[in-house]
This record gives C-alpha cells, structure tokens and sequence, in this order.
C-alpha cells in the first residue's frame, strides 16, 4: 500500500491504448502520450519565453506530466464522444476528479495528499500554462491520427479526431508559439507524401482560413 501503490500505476499507463476498439497502425499509450505533450509544451514554452513571455516552467512540466494521470481509473475515451457536450464532458471530469481523490486519500501519506490533489486536477486553465498545455495536447493528437491517415487507415474516427484537434490549436491562435505552429510546423506536416496528401491538404488549408479570417 501507499506510494509503491502510486509508483506501480505509472506502469500500468503503458497498458492503457488511446482511442479504443479502432483499427490503428501505432497504438499509443497513456503513458508515451504524456511524455510526448511534455516534450511539445516544453518547445511551446520556449517560444513563448523567446517572444517575451514569463513562462512558469515548474507549472507547465507538472500540468504536462500530469495531465492524464487520471485515465489510470476510467482509461481513454474517444476524443469526439468525450466532447459530445459540455454535460458530458463534465460527467466524465468529475468522476475522474473523485475517483483520482479517493487513490489520493488510500495511498499517499496525509502530508503530500494536498500537493497531489493538486497535481493532478485539471491543468487546462486560463493560465500561461494552461493554454500551452491544452495546445499540446492537441498538437500530439493531431500527429497520432496524421500518423495513422499517411498510413491509408480508413477509419473515418481518425480525419474527425484530425479535423477537431486543429480546431482547438486554433481557438489559441493569437499565442505566439501556435502562430510558430501554424507558419512553420504544420507547413512542413502537409509537405509529407502519402495517399491522403491532397485531401488533407485541402481540408487543413480550408480550417485554417476560415479561423484565421474570424
């Protein structure tokens, strides 16, 4: 019991596949996609601190390691269902938020239970930090199912999951490191040959014009 408890989930983030009972070429995990949002948030980071910004990296790195710890209790849920509404976002939210408090409780010594609690809510805020987080996770997202497009899957779920990701990166437009994004990342990312290029091409190029322009 206690912190070994703590220590033996972070094992079992590595067994937890994101989006389910799909057909994928790569499956992805829990555990390798919270390594991943980091090393995007920390590059986001440095951007925002290179164009002047204040960056709270101890904050961010927490928020980014963090931020699906919670999926060790319910797993991962489809991007579009979990999304489906506001009501059923916050349904999911909240079971995690007291599914994680009750580990929380059972397994960390009282002293550290506050930091934990902590830790491990909700990282997506209006903060510096917030926003960097919400970005890249979306931005890893969207090169897990650009991944799987280039590959010629056919499951529609994964042009949905493409389409929605870069909708969020863009709610987030006026940040400098998603300008970064935009103008020099996702340029090169569609310069990429494989069977989808020129649809995708197409559809990326209409989402970001149309947001751009608003």
């Amino acid at each position: 019991m206690g912190i070994h408890q703590y220590f033996k989930s972070l094992s079992d983030l590595e067994k937890i596949y994101r989006c389910p009972g799909k057909f994928k070429f790569q499956e992805h995990s829990v555990a390798s996609h919270s390594f991943k949002v980091t090393k995007v948030a920390q590059f986001l980071g440095t951007v925002e601190e290179n164009k002047g910004n204040k960056v709270n990296w101890q904050a961010l790195y927490e928020k980014a390691l963090n931020h699906d710890y919670n999926e060790l209790f319910t797993g991962d849920i489809k991007t579009p269902v979990k999304y489906a509404s506001a009501e059923l976002r916050n349904l999911f939210s909240q079971v995690e938020e007291q599914m994680t408090q009750k580990f929380i409780f059972k397994e960390f010594p009282k002293e550290y239970q506050q930091i934990y609690l902590d830790r491990f809510k909700e990282g997506k805020d209006d903060t510096l930090e917030g926003k960097i987080l919400s970005v890249a996770d979306k931005i890893d997202l969207l090169y897990e199912s650009f991944g799987e497009i280039q590959k010629g899957n056919p499951e529609p779920l994964f042009q949905e999951i493409y389409e929605e990701s870069l909708l969020t990166i863009l709610e987030f437009k006026e940040m400098e490191s998603v300008k970064y994004f935009l103008n020099e990342v996702l340029p090169d990312m569609l310069d990429e040959k494989f069977i989808e290029h020129s649809e995708l091409n197409k559809v990326t190029q209409k989402i970001v014009k149309a947001n751009l322009e608003e």
